[in-house]
């Protein structure tokens, strides 16, 4: 028999929002509480006192507390209905309902006295349902409800089509009820039929060699089938930026009634509305789409083959972005971005990027080139031309790098690289040229949960560099950074970010290392309350020299206020040294707010110096912590 749904109030406001003469019926309900209570509630929520007449609204009012109730076990309920009424003020010669009273006594529950769930064929040896079935919460001696009946069996459906039992169908569904006897008999078989495995994928539209596409697949033909397989895949070619619009599907012949053939036309209508729109990377779901296109394939094969089918539409070859923005550091900023995605069949890729403020002014470019993992492994070829002018440096930089890439499948990225950079300099009182050849190896990693405003987070930047006279170098050093930051929320409403850094060189000269291998710390995102880069040793004039270590560290505390907005308090500390002597750490402390707008987190802070003159300084940023 067909069992009663547990009304959702949402889906109830929905609906009612879209009727402007209907007026709730003000009902108050005794006898029953919470979840039964809410459920009586839902179901009078359409009604309209003004649409019927006493006897009829009595009527209604009963059938509808009747059927809200069988939802919970309730079979032979009473109630005592008293409406109460008012004048009518758009007719004075007429009363109207103003509220309905319902007494209820619900009689007897009914009771699961037998419940046969029954797997057939390759479902009963598959871990997936065999947990379904130990986490239902149907249980022998338990109360009826209707509604986890429903959750039941709509996960095994769904479980039937994430992992490829499309010939799945109930050969028997029952829910029994005797009120006589107070009991509730459930009977559930689902025969899963054959589990399907990967046939061959096909590729339609692309301009990439395949095999690189096929380098990417996280699945091979003979594989057991998972919906979720495909969503990952699909992800991954969404993030090689290659593509506009790309659609991976299982390719099946329509079939008998089975429990994928009857979700047929909703998945078409969903896939004929998702090709028309631009592509949009999607962390992996367990129920891809692809899953419940169609039906059933039907043949020889054993065990039953489904044929990937991929369609792909390429990328433009060229796309320009326009960015502005502001922060206490640089003061207004404009970036220009050009890229190119793919510029051939192995997808090479070219990028340039043009940033300009006050204090700074850059042009950059890489040349990507992907191997045989287009995700994992790469060689980059990186160029550019800087201009600086900040606090006592004045600096003019060429550099050009070339660098071996790995991403890991812990979402560690390792980079060998080897960079040649030409510098033009004025620091303090020191004016030169300097001319390094050096390589380097890093290791990065960043993981963030809700990226417009993270809940979850942390990053570690790992770098080495070397440089020597021997090999033609303008100067001999090493050089080591270490930079991490955290963020975790505690609650709902409270959320905490720290960060922490550390770098440092060797060398037997200091003055011939460039400004840009030099430490310098103080500003937005290291010590607050100072300008930016404005903490380093200086020369007997004051003036600005750098350091050859630095140590900075954060700790800040954010409560939400209300809705998107959030304040702060913080503690910074650090400082850029020659030597390390703790008494020399730079501190502020301060308050911010935060808002989280649409464009991401607008941050605005004062923050006290404890180590200078000043009573405090603004800082402001646009975007989040990293």
């Amino acid at each position: 028999m067909g069992t009663l749904p547990i009304k959702q109030p949402l889906i109830l406001l929905l609906l009612l929002s879209c009727s402007f003469k209907a007026v709730a019926l003000d009902t108050k309900i005794t006898g029953v509480e919470d979840d039964v209570a809410e459920n009586v509630e839902n179901y009078l929520a359409e009604l309209d006192a003004d649409d019927y007449g006493r006897d009829r609204l009595e009527y209604e009012i009963t059938q509808r507390t009747g059927e809200a109730l069988k939802a919970f076990g309730y079979y032979e309920p009473q109630f005592d209905i008293t409406l109460q009424y008012e004048k009518n003020e758009d007719k004075q010669d007429e009363r109207k309902i103003k509220q309905a009273k319902i007494a209820i006594k619900p009689g007897a529950r009914a009771k699961i006295t037998v419940l046969d769930v029954t797997l057939l064929n390759d479902a009963k040896d598959d871990e997936a349902f065999q947990e379904a079935l130990a986490s239902t919460p149907l249980k022998v001696g338990q109360p009826l409800r209707q509604d986890r009946y429903d959750s039941l069996r709509s996960k095994l459906s769904t479980l039937s089509l994430e992992r490829g039992y499309f010939d799945s169908r109930f050969t028997d569904h029952r829910l029994e009820i005797r009120p006589w006897e107070e009991s509730a008999r459930i009977y559930l078989t689902l025969d899963s039929g054959e589990r399907h495995v990967f046939g061959d994928v096909d590729y339609q539209g692309s301009q990439i060699e395949v095999s690189r596409l096929r380098n990417m697949l996280n699945f091979e033909p003979g594989d057991p089938y998972l919906a979720g397989d495909l969503a990952e895949y699909n992800q991954r070619l969404g993030e090689t930026g290659w593509f506009r619009s790309i659609a991976v599907r299982p390719r099946l012949q329509q079939g008998a009634d089975t429990v994928a053939q009857a979700q047929r036309n909703w998945w078409e209508a969903v896939d004929r509305h998702s090709t028309s729109s631009p592509m949009q990377p999607q962390k992996p779901t367990l129920l891809a789409s692809g899953a419940i296109e169609a039906a059933v394939r039907t043949g020889s094969e054993r065990p039953p083959r489904v044929p990937i089918d991929i369609t792909l539409i390429p990328a433009d070859r060229h796309q320009f972005e326009v960015g502005i923005g502001f922060a206490t550091d640089v003061g207004p900023r404009t970036q220009f971005s050009w890229q190119q995605p793919w510029l051939n069949e192995n997808g090479h890729s070219l990028n340039h990027n043009l940033y300009l403020s006050g204090p700074e002014q850059e042009f950059s470019g890489e040349y990507l080139i992907p191997l045989e993992d287009p995700l994992s492994d790469r060689y980059e070829v990186l160029y550019g031309l800087k201009n600086r002018d900040i606090e006592d440096t004045e600096s003019l930089e060429a550099s050009i790098e070339f660098a071996r890439r790995w991403r890991f499948e812990n979402d560690w990225i390792q980079r060998i690289y080897f960079r040649t950079t030409y510098e033009d300099y004025i620091q303090a009182d020191q004016d030169t040229d300097i001319l390094l050849y050096y390589p380097g190896i890093s290791w990065a990693r960043t993981r963030t949960r809700n990226p417009r405003f993270p809940t979850w987070g942390d990053s570690q930047r790992i770098t080495l560099e070397v440089s020597d006279e021997v090999w033609g170098s303008g100067a001999t050093f090493a050089r080591a950074i270490f930079d991490t930051q955290w963020i975790r929320m505690w609650g709902s409403n409270m959320r905490f970010v720290g960060r922490a850094g550390i770098g440092a060189m060797s060398t037997d000269d200091f003055s011939k290392i460039p400004p840009s291998l030099r430490f310098f710390t103080g500003g937005d995102r290291s010590v607050r309350g100072y300008s930016y880069e404005s903490l380093a040793p200086e020369n007997e004039d004051g003036d600005l020299l750098g350091g050859q270590q630095q140590l900075t560290a954060s700790i800040e505390a954010q409560r939400r206020v209300t809705g998107d907005w959030w304040g702060a308090a913080f503690v910074d500390t650090g400082n850029a040294f020659n030597d390390w002597w703790p008494e020399d750490l730079a501190t502020g402390a301060g308050l911010g707010v935060r808002w989280i707008s649409p464009v991401g987190p607008i941050r605005l802070d004062v923050a006290h110096p404890f180590d200078s003159d000043d009573a405090f300084r603004l800082h402001f940023a646009i975007g989040p912590e990293f």
